[in-house]
């Protein structure tokens, strides 16, 4: 008895998987147009951000090339790509090229240029090219536990056992937040009240109890200081339902950043840069939004370019 073969019916190809034989120079232009077409959405995620009722704030590095790919002078840079979390739910990317705090070139934003257009609360690392912004009385400092733990944990793994009191300390809150991560802010700062503040209150009095008895050059001396200097920062979750224990948001948010990074090394010139900032914000407002980016960009990007045409003049009703 003989078997029949099987009829098998080929696998059909989505359009993102067909074979194409493009350049990587088409693909790079490709890529620039995709950016320019995105850029009004851009600029309304800086809106929606310096409207946020909490902002997140942190920098991570990108390279890029100046001058021109034929000339001698082309030269390698290190540039910072600013990243922002809005309410949890907005996504924004700023490139700059050095980690200044302010540009007077007109068209470059730096942290401090972009705060100096809001107030409200803002949470951000202890670093000092935000001490300008937080040096005014509308813009609320609010410290992250994120930073102020890693100094203890570095402590510990330099071998000074009594960094695991704070260490245990923070394993308590951030177990408390968790707890409460999914509670109305009200609920959750009553929670933090409760729980909390006397966790926070013993960790704080203990900081300012041997900080004066230990070298600041050592770890755990940093560490120490470091909590006590930015103890009230420190303490604005305990203020606000809504604010956050620490900066984890947006340092998420540097991943997609860092993973692309070790492929591409470097952008190719400072606009290709700005590019990535415009193209690493829309697809990290997908992110947290929960959005497939293809099917979103998909959907807009034809909109936006049939929208150019359709405010043209002579569209326009008489």
């Amino acid at each position: 008895m003989t078997s029949k073969k099987r009829r098998t019916t080929p696998t059909r190809r989505r359009w993102w998987e067909a074979e194409a034989d493009l350049s990587v120079s088409t693909l790079a232009e490709q890529i620039g147009y995709g950016a320019e077409l995105l850029q009004p959405l851009w600029r309304a995620l800086q809106i929606a951000a310096l409207k946020a009722e909490v902002l997140h704030l942190d920098g991570t590095s990108l390279a890029f090339f100046t001058g021109d790919g034929k000339s001698a002078k082309r030269r390698k840079k290190l540039g910072t790509l600013w990243g922002f979390v809005g309410d949890q739910d907005v996504a924004l990317y700023l490139f700059a090229p050095s980690g200044h705090a302010t540009f007077a070139d007109g068209h470059t934003i730096g942290p401090a240029d972009f705060l100096r257009l809001r107030s409200g609360y803002t949470v951000a690392d202890a670093a000092t090219v935000f001490d300008q912004a937080f040096a005014r009385e509308d813009i609320i400092e609010c410290g992250s536990h994120m930073h102020a733990r890693r100094y203890f944990v570095k402590a510990l793994d330099g071998g000074d056992p009594r960094a695991a009191i704070a260490n245990h300390a923070y394993q308590a809150l951030h177990g408390i937040e968790k707890e409460a991560k999914d509670l109305e802010p009200r609920e959750r700062l009553r929670l933090r009240h409760e729980h909390s503040a006397p966790i926070f209150a013993k960790l704080l009095e203990w900081v300012e109890s041997i900080k004066d008895d230990e070298p600041p050059s050592l770890r755990f001396g940093r560490a120490l200081n470091d909590f006590s200097n930015q103890q009230v920062p420190l303490s604005q979750f305990l203020s606000h339902g809504r604010v956050p224990i620490d900066n984890g948001i947006v340092e998420r948010l540097h991943v997609r950043a860092a993973l692309t990074r070790k492929n591409f090394l470097f952008a190719g010139s400072e606009r290709g840069a700005q590019s990535a900032a415009i193209l690493f914000s829309i697809l990290g407002s997908c992110a947290l939004c929960g959005i497939d980016p293809v099917r979103y960009l998909a959907s807009v990007m034809p909109i936006l370019a049939r929208g150019v045409i359709d405010l043209l003049p002579r569209s326009f009703p008489l």
